[in-house]
């Protein structure tokens, strides 16, 4: 009796780098969760028992899932530092981080050490189940994701598909097709509990379609930071950037879209190893982790380039804000709408602890505060420009002390009516 109210007590938590599963006794587990104020979904580890209950020696691991209770944490800057305190250990070989929690009766919550589960009691000590949570943990964080992509999405999916449809491409035209089948596959999945292998061969086909999509897009957004790259004169960067201001976020959103199918497509090939070969689930896991680590560095990679050359354009035009003031500003904001978009959707997919997009974080809060400050002062004259930049003000004090104050007045009179020199250079 004593050995089963320890039990009752214990909290495991396994952690996969992007979520935290927290499995035992489900009033422990909810007030393990209630005691750290973390948010969390159920993990559905209901799911293992077809698969365990015809594997050999697996039947008191059946029964042991049955009675706990399973809920799934992401991983955020809050969640982490509450797991943390916890000390979870990492295993080399599965790379998971695990851990128990033995829960003490007290008012304020659970209290303990962590330690490595052992003995017949702990799921976790089973490598079958263990490798089960960690592939339905893997699916649950990616749902997650896709969750969070359809509400990116919402506001602008109306534009999206009119790029889709517009695109004579048969690259871009076949992602809604591509979107149809996974939607239809995903439905019989939550119907049925499972995919068949009727199911699967319906989308397995369709990787390769998402994967021409999503390079395409890249080249897209490559094209634009190589068209910025070229561009000298203010006035083709004031036009390149606007380009980049209204196509950039539409690229984004078809991006965005290829991942969220390509999400979908691993949660399905998950669910069908776990069916078809369960032995296999926890390599596959790592297999498909690595593969959509190597699409978030190649999708970072690009839109840094381009946030670099948005980057360079506005440091241009800040040198040149006294001779072109309307062209320089639109420059500035196009870089810093664009600079925008891509920081919302590095935090979309989960890179927002990357160095582009910290770079791109920076660059946003100076260009909204020189977009700001200009257009508090107006029509300040020079002392308004100045405020664009360094560098502009340099020019400013250089002009201030060079030319005669009639040219200055000229000059000033120009800032202050908004008027572009004819010379664009």
């Amino acid at each position: 009796m004593l050995q089963e109210s320890r039990m009752d007590n214990e909290i495991q938590l396994i952690s996969d780098g992007d979520g935290v599963a927290v499995i035992g006794d489900p009033t422990a587990v909810e007030r393990f969760l209630v005691s750290e104020g973390l948010p969390s979904k159920d993990l559905g580890l209901q799911r293992l028992r077809p698969v365990l209950g015809v594997a050999a020696g697996v039947a008191h691991a059946g029964s042991e899932i049955s009675a706990n209770s399973g809920r799934w944490v992401k991983l955020t800057e809050e969640s982490a530092q509450a797991i943390k305190k916890y000390g979870l250990m990492k295993s080399s070989k599965t790379g998971l981080s695990m851990g128990v929690v033995q829960a003490k009766d007290q008012a304020k919550g659970i209290k303990g050490i962590v330690q490595f589960a052992k003995g017949p009691g702990s799921l976790v000590a089973n490598p079958a189940i263990l490798a089960g949570a960690a592939g339905i943990m893997a699916q649950v964080a990616m749902q997650q994701t896709m969750d969070e992509i359809t509400d990116y999405l919402a506001a602008i999916d109306e534009k999206v598909d009119d790029v889709l449809r517009a695109q004579k491409d048969a690259v871009l035209a076949d992602m809604i097709g591509v979107e149809f089948v996974i939607a239809e596959a995903m439905a019989i999945r939550k119907q049925v509990g499972r995919v068949s292998e009727v199911t699967w061969s319906k989308v397995q086909s369709t990787s390769m379609t998402i994967a021409r999509t999503q390079a395409y897009t890249l080249r897209q957004l490559d094209a634009l930071a190589e068209k910025m790259e070229h561009k000298t004169k203010i006035g083709d960067l004031a036009q390149t950037s606007k380009e980049a201001e209204s196509k950039v976020q539409e690229w984004l959103a078809v991006l965005a879209q290829c991942f969220q199918l390509q999400d979908a497509n691993a949660v399905l090939e998950l669910d069908r190893v776990l069916d078809a070969s369960p032995e296999e689930l926890d390599q596959h896991r790592l297999a498909l982790r690595a593969a959509r680590q190597n699409r978030l560095e190649i999708i970072a990679r690009s839109t840094g380039r381009l946030m670099a050359r948005m980057d360079a354009a506005a440091g241009t035009a800040n040198t040149k804000v006294l001779l072109h003031p309307t062209a320089s500003r639109a420059i500035v904001h196009s870089s810093n709408h664009v600079a925008t978009g891509v920081v919302d959707f590095h935090g979309l997919l989960g890179i927002d602890r990357s160095r582009q997009s910290l770079e791109a974080k920076r660059w946003v809060e100076a260009a909204t505060e020189a977009r700001d400050r200009a257009l508090e002062t107006g029509a300040g004259g020079v002392d308004a420009a100045g405020r664009l930049g360094n560098e502009a003000l340099d020019l400013a004090k250089s002009v201030r002390n060079k030319l005669s104050s009639r040219i200055v007045d000229r000059a000033l009179r120009r800032h202050g009516n908004d008027e572009e020199p004819a010379n664009q250079d």
